[in-house]
């Protein structure tokens, strides 16, 4: 991959595994330095391994729970103190929380939007005057939920995920002034191992495919070259848009 992000440094969220990785692994390929945080330890560290044997440059932090507005907080700071700056933050992060209408528990709603929504929020309000010393971008982790609605038991996602959409585009007019440019990407089916318990079941896996255009499920790499690209100057006049990453599903209907 070309270097595009040669010596940016970019915070990424979510770095244990899955498109945190692999937005990892991509980033520092095209040349960013890249400081990635995790709750979870072991797979955050991995990932520091696979950057650093790929030649790439990853500092990483764990466990980081972002949810917590204090936490938040600490990790921008103790990031941007390790290259004395930041250029991007990529709010990947996120665990989703699905119960049916008419028996959702109040305390699951609440985790869920904390979990993907809040901690979005507090990593974004901590890293703001950084973006605007560095006339930064974000890039938030939408999804084809937060657009068209989810499948039974996914009230809370799709209203989290819509409310990614909406502060991704309400940052581009806020940090317009500054510099700040701010986009989404939205992916639809993507295959990791965070939605392999999911699609264990064949016939649903193989109707999420068929949904599709491409007629296949995406990949973290189909997202996490799409992020690149967006946080890089090539893309200097875009700004307030939301991507969706799904293989063509939210039209395919229509054929």
């Amino acid at each position: 991959m070309e270097r595009l992000l040669q010596n940016k440094v970019a915070l990424i969220t979510g770095t244990g595994g899955g498109q945190g990785r692999a937005a990892a692994l991509r980033f520092a390929e095209a040349g960013a330095h890249v400081i990635g945080c995790d709750t979870k330890i072991e797979g955050n560290a991995e990932t520091v391994e696979l950057v650093t044997a790929a030649g790439g440059s990853m500092t990483g932090m764990a466990p980081v729970d972002l949810g917590d507005p204090a936490e938040a907080a600490q990790w921008v700071a103790d990031a941007v103190a390790v290259h004395g700056r930041m250029d991007i933050l990529y709010n990947n992060a996120s665990r989703a929380e699905f119960a049916p209408m008419g028996a959702f528990p109040p305390e699951q709603w609440q985790r869920g939007i904390r979990n993907e929504l809040d901690l979005l929020f507090y990593a974004t309000e901590a890293a703001w005057p950084h973006l605007i010393e560095s006339r930064g971008v974000i890039i938030n982790t939408g999804s084809t939920a937060g657009m068209q609605g989810s499948g039974p038991g996914g009230a809370c996602h799709a209203a989290a995920k819509g409310g990614v959409i909406a502060l991704s585009i309400h940052w581009a007019r806020e940090g317009a002034p500054f510099g700040i440019r701010s986009v989404c990407i939205s992916p639809g089916y993507i295959e990791t191992p965070g939605t392999a318990a999911v699609t264990a079941n064949k016939q649903f896996h193989d109707a999420l495919v068929a949904s599709t255009l491409a007629k296949r499920g995406g990949t973290a790499d189909d997202v996490a070259n799409l992020a690149v690209y967006l946080a890089s100057d090539f893309a200097s006049f875009i700004t307030g848009v939301n991507y969706p990453v799904d293989g063509g599903s939210l039209i395919a209907k229509i054929y």
